[in-house]
């Protein structure tokens, strides 16, 4: 009998615990070419082996009494038992799967992709999951994976753990080990290179989607959209900046004086018509004690001179009438610097104001000219309130709103890193959002992409809203109030203030806020503005950066989209992200997002066999025509060429010296871009055939001869020159220009030496291009 069962059993029992699956099934086949096994099938063979694993097992416990050091004990009744009809079983699928090319992998806590692959016939390969290293910096696309993608590593072992009690499917994995994977489906996009992916292999990420999917990317990439389309992106995303570079840090900063003028002005009417809008309040304690310590009342004649010069200043540069004046800013530094000063204590600070009912009338009537050309004038407010924001983080961390110029330069300023990689981005706040019983949210909506190539878009029907903590308030700029991310909210106890229909998990699916809408008397709006409205947003959203994508086949991916509500219910994109997250956190998202997973199987695989297979929830918005990408034949586009020379040459000059003329070099060969060669061959062909050249130009008209001159009329042929001269200088020189003589071909340049009072003498033959008699003529110089 031979001893390896024993010692193979010896060798399991001392093995790391982390090792000891992995020697199990490695070892396994080993027991398939024993003599004691021999002539039994190979499930046989396995189930004895594990029996023998067993025993051998037990009986070197008891033997060694107590492990080496540093090993833990395990007793072999854990094993799952091999049952050869469930083997049998796994192996016949195995085998359909690899024939059919349906070999999966997934990472990340993914049991929905799972279990809807599985369900297809698909079989899992595991992919080998590295160590994570404690100070790993993660580049921009890392970061930006965004909102809460992923789960931990132990919450993903449970899950598989949970998904596979029997240990099926992990034998089923270590049979395909060796196999090609046709579906990958990955929290990063960075885990596999899509490069080196065969055509048929599939993969959930596209290269370079943080184009878009991060906030400095979408900031700059929505100003090109009037190459794409006419639509304007101030209407659905709120004006944003790249602080970090100086340009745009300029422009952020006339933006947010100019809005400080709007803000002042709706203020003035607001406050004569005693509007006082949800959020809004001062601090009448605060306010006195600054109105005390002020040298000077509020100049108000002065303040509203200011603002409507700016205000018609901004409305002059968009109109251009602002070329031909001096460039001129409306005020100086210190006019803005008194300015900026005396709208914090009116407006922030609540200071008290006389005589604001004389002015209403041209405050108002400046706001209608700016609301005609100003989209987002209604949703500024009048706190010209700004948030921050680091350009490529996710799940809102770094996020902070500030309300005073001086405090978000300064936060911008203050980290480096951030500065030196030019992430920093300033965008406008929504200050007067639709609220919910007086709480602020936001809403999240998934939409699928299958191609860049042509653009296909999926929308999907269903979404969800996430509330914050705090009832809404402009009087703090604290993040409970303001950021509606689970990730930040799930922190905080709700506040006893809030509304008690808001539950305490922050969320509430579609449905019940379209109830919501349908108490206020708005349920149609639903339908009507707010889904058009999104869908807009992301279809220009990726028309801006379609040209930055690759359009790889076989690739799909699943995006989330961040929209605020105003109090028209337009709705406002504020982000893109990838890899949304997918955590069952709330009861709302535990099925939702199950939905969504199990909808973008059916789009991507079923739909893929079959044009009319279901696809759940997934509408699709927009797809665009094919383009034609042009084939490079190889066709050399350069032809190379000598300029023509002059057909002869210039008579000799009457001049002295051993050398009468000199002449410059020739100029170099020009190489000038050409035809095809098909083209040059057609040409040559034609010509050998005999075909005759096109049709000769009309007959030049006559020279006209004056008593000054003659003027010469184009195009004709200059032969000979005859110039008389009495030239004072020792040399004379003479060139013909292509422009003026266009059949000359090069310019030459004749230096003669002359005696002092000695006459130059040149004749000018004229010849049209038709034939016709020469005629000469001379002048003199």
């Amino acid at each position: 009998m031979s001893k390896q069962p024993v010692q193979l059993a010896r060798r399991y029992v001392t093995c790391p615990d982390s090792d000891r699956k992995t020697f199990y099934m490695s070892h396994c086949t080993k027991m398939l070419y024993t003599e004691k096994t021999e002539g039994l099938s190979k499930d046989q063979k396995l189930t004895a082996l594990g029996h023998k694993y067993t025993q051998d097992g037990s009986k070197s416990l008891q033997a060694t009494g107590t492990p080496l050091e540093g090993k833990v004990p395990r007793s072999f009744v854990s094993l799952p038992a091999l049952n050869p009809e469930r083997l049998k079983t796994a192996r016949a699928l195995v085998d359909k799967a690899i024939s059919l090319h349906k070999v999966f992998s997934v990472q990340g806590p993914y049991p929905v992709i799972r279990t809807a692959l599985r369900a297809r016939g698909w079989v899992e390969q595991r992919l080998h999951r590295p160590k994570r290293k404690a100070h790993h910096r993660l580049s921009e696309e890392g970061r930006a994976r965004s909102n809460d993608a992923a789960g931990s590593d132990e919450y993903e072992d449970n899950v598989i753990k949970e998904q596979d009690p029997d240990r099926l499917y992990d034998i089923m994995s270590r049979l395909v080990r060796n196999e090609m994977v046709y579906f990958y489906w990955t929290v990063r996009r960075d885990a596999i290179n899509p490069n080196s992916l065969q055509k048929e292999q599939i993969i959930n990420h596209f290269a370079k989607a943080g184009s878009f999917t991060t906030k400095s990317g979408l900031c700059v990439n929505l100003r090109k959209l009037h190459w794409f389309d006419t639509a304007d992106p101030d209407t659905f995303f709120p004006r944003c900046y790249k602080v970090a570079a100086q340009d745009e840090k300029h422009a952020f900063i006339e933006d947010y004086r100019r809005t400080a003028c709007t803000s002042f002005l709706k203020y003035i009417v607001e406050r004569e018509q005693g509007v006082q809008a949800e959020g809004l309040g001062h601090n009448i304690r605060g306010a006195r004690k600054r109105s005390k310590q002020r040298s000077r009342p509020v100049d108000l004649p002065q303040m509203i001179s200011s603002a409507l010069k700016v205000c018609q200043y901004f409305l002059e540069s968009l109109e251009h009438r602002d070329i031909d004046r001096n460039q001129e800013p409306p005020l100086t530094e210190e006019e803005w610097e008194e300015f900026i000063h005396n709208y914090y204590l009116v407006v922030h600070g609540g200071e008290k104001i006389e005589n604001s009912d004389l002015f209403v009338t041209c405050c108002k009537a400046m706001l209608q000219r700016l609301v005609e050309v100003c989209p987002q004038l209604d949703i500024d407010g009048i706190h010209n309130i700004w948030i921050i924001k680091p350009g490529a983080m996710s799940r809102g961390r770094g996020i902070k709103c500030a309300k005073r110029l001086d405090q978000i330069l300064r936060l911008v300023d203050g980290d480096i890193t951030l500065i030196r990689e030019s992430k920093w981005v300033v965008q406008k706040y929504l200050e007067r959002p639709l609220l919910v019983h007086g709480t602020k949210f936001d809403l999240r909506q998934w939409f699928l992409v299958t191609d860049w190539n042509p653009l296909t878009v999926w929308f999907y029907k269903k979404c969800y809203m996430r509330f914050s903590t705090q009832p809404y308030s402009l009087n703090t700029m604290d993040n409970s109030v303001h950021l509606c991310n689970n990730s930040i909210q799930k922190h905080l106890r709700p506040s006893q203030q809030r509304h008690q229909s808001i539950p305490a998990d922050n969320m509430w699916s579609d449905d019940q806020f379209r109830t919501f809408l349908s108490s206020q008397g708005r349920g149609a709006q639903w339908q009507t503005v707010v889904v058009p409205g999104m869908k807009k947003a992301v279809i220009h959203a990726l028309q801006t950066t379609q040209d930055l994508m690759d359009s790889r086949k076989n690739t799909f991916e699943l995006y989330g989209a961040d929209f605020m509500l105003g109090h028209d219910l337009c709705p406002w994109l504020i982000e893109l992200n990838a890899s949304p997250t997918m955590s069952p956190s709330t009861p709302v998202t535990a099925h939702l997002c199950t939905a969504v997973q199990k909808d973008t199987i059916r789009v991507v695989l079923d739909r893929r066999a079959d044009r009319s297979a279901n696809t759940g929830d997934f509408q699709l918005i927009y797809k665009q025509a094919a383009v034609d990408v042009p084939q490079y034949v190889g066709v050399n586009l350069l032809v190379e060429g000598n300029k023509i020379r002059c057909p002869c040459p210039l008579p000799p000059l009457n001049c002295s010296g051993p050398k009468r003329c000199s002449r410059e070099k020739e100029p170099a060969v020009e190489k000038v871009k050409s035809l095809p060669k098909m083209l040059l061959k057609s040409q040559f062909k034609n010509i050998s055939s005999g075909i005759p050249p096109p049709s000769p130009l009309p007959p030049d008209p006559p020279v006209s001869v004056t008593k000054k001159g003659f003027a010469l009329h184009l195009p004709m042929t200059v032969r000979t020159i005859q110039l008389t001269t009495n030239a004072q200088s020792h040399s004379a020189l003479l060139w013909k220009r292509k422009r003026e003589v266009p059949k000359f071909s090069s310019e030459k340049v004749q230096t003669c030496n002359l005696k002092k009072d000695q006459g130059l003498s040149l004749s000018l033959e004229i010849i049209p291009k038709q034939p016709r008699q020469a005629t000469t003529s001379s002048f003199s110089a």
